[in-house]
């Protein structure tokens, strides 16, 4: 979807400043491809964030949250709309919800 496309172009960026990342786009929430986080998570030092373009309720970033619960050193920062949503540009939207690629830059350069 369109966080898919703002991950890649926040990948893009943070690449430039020497830092890799990894891309997950889950097929499913449930069942949660569990064993696969886990290894990104392990491969990324534990630095996970996710962002979607809805409520963080009963979304990705909590299914991906509870996936990890239980490793050891795993920090997760979840991105997602936090106000009520609204009719306008995309891109606009994006920015003003905190999910576009500049706020996937700053939450993982945040971690």
């Amino acid at each position: 979807g369109v966080t898919l496309v703002e991950a890649v172009k926040a990948a893009e960026i943070l690449q430039k400043d020497g830092i890799n990342v990894r891309i997950v786009d889950p097929f499913t929430l449930k069942p949660i491809d569990k064993d696969l986080l886990i290894s990104c998570a392990k491969a990324t030092g534990g630095l996970v964030v996710t962002v979607e373009d809805h409520y963080a309720e009963g979304g990705l970033g909590e299914a991906v949250a509870g996936a990890l619960s239980e490793e050891a050193g795993v920090r997760v920062r979840r991105l997602a709309v936090t106000d009520i949503p609204r009719s306008g540009p995309a891109a606009d939207l994006m920015e003003i919800y905190g999910i576009s690629a500049s706020h996937v830059v700053k939450a993982v350069k945040g971690l």
